[in-house]
C-alpha cells in the first residue's frame, strides 16, 4: 500500500521541493521588508513630529485591524488603479511585508519600553556614548524580550505564503490545489503540504529556542 502510494506520489516531489523553496523566498524577503516598515513605524510614534506619528499610529490601526487577505488584493488589484503594476510575486513580498511590519513595530516598541530608563540615566551619567549605550546594554536587552514575539511572527509569515495562492503564485497551496484538480485525491496532498509547512515552522521555533537558551545561559 504504502508503495502504491508513494508510486503516485514521487512524480510531484520536484514541484512540492520547488514551491517550499519559493515559499522560503518569499518567507524571507516579506520579513527583511517587514523590519524596514516596522522600523519606520516604531520610530514615527517615537517622533516629535505629529504628523509621523498619526502616520505611524494610522498604519499600525489598518494593518492590525483588517484582514491580510484583503491587504494582499489591494496590493495586487487595486494598485494597477492608481497606475502601479506589480507583479505577483513582488506584490506578494509587499503586502505580506507591509501587514508585518505593524506588527514589528508594536514589537519592537515593547521591547523599548521594557528597559528600565534608569539604566541610560546611569550609563549617561557615567560618560557612556548612546551608541555603546545601544550597542552593550540596551540592544541585547530588548533582543532577549523581543526574540519570542519575533518568532512567532516569522511563523505567521510563512503560513501567510499559502494566502498568495489568491494572486496566481505558484507556492505549496497553489501547486497542490493544481494536482488535486487534476489527481482527484485532496486528502493526501493537503496532508502533504500541511506536514511542510509544519516542518518549516518547526525548524524556525527550534532555532529561535536554541537562541533563547543561549542567552539564557549568557545573563
Amino acid at each position: 500500500m504504502i508503495a502504491a502510494w508513494w508510486e503516485g506520489f514521487a512524480p510531484y516531489v520536484p514541484g512540492f521541493l520547488n514551491a517550499s523553496w519559493l515559499v522560503l523566498v518569499l518567507s524571507l524577503l516579506a520579513i527583511l521588508v517587514s523590519w524596514v516598515f516596522g522600523l519606520l513605524a516604531a520610530l514615527g510614534k517615537a517622533s516629535r513630529f505629529a504628523a509621523l506619528r498619526q502616520a505611524s499610529n494610522f498604519y499600525i490601526w489598518f494593518i492590525r485591524g483588517t484582514p491580510t487577505l484583503i491587504q494582499i488584493f489591494i496590493v495586487y488589484f487595486g494598485f494597477p488603479q492608481i497606475g502601479i503594476r506589480l507583479s505577483p510575486f513582488v506584490a506578494g513580498v509587499l503586502a505580506l511585508g507591509f501587514n508585518g511590519g505593524a506588527y514589528i513595530a508594536e514589537i519592537v516598541r515593547a521591547g523599548l519600553l521594557s528597559i528600565p530608563k534608569g539604566q541610560m540615566e546611569s550609563a549617561q551619567a557615567l560618560g557612556m556614548s548612546r551608541l555603546h549605550l545601544m550597542s552593550r546594554i540596551i540592544l541585547p536587552q530588548v533582543f532577549r524580550v523581543i526574540l519570542p514575539p519575533v518568532t512567532n511572527e516569522a511563523i505567521t509569515m510563512v503560513k501567510n505564503t499559502s494566502l498568495l495562492s489568491t494572486i496566481t503564485v505558484v507556492e505549496l497551496t497553489l501547486y497542490s490545489q493544481t494536482i488535486i484538480a487534476t489527481t482527484f485525491r485532496p486528502f493526501e496532498f493537503y496532508i502533504a503540504t500541511a506536514i511542510i509547512y509544519l516542518l518549516m515552522t518547526t525548524i524556525i521555533s527550534q532555532g529561535a529556542g536554541h537562541m533563547e537558551r543561549h542567552y539564557a545561559r549568557s545573563v
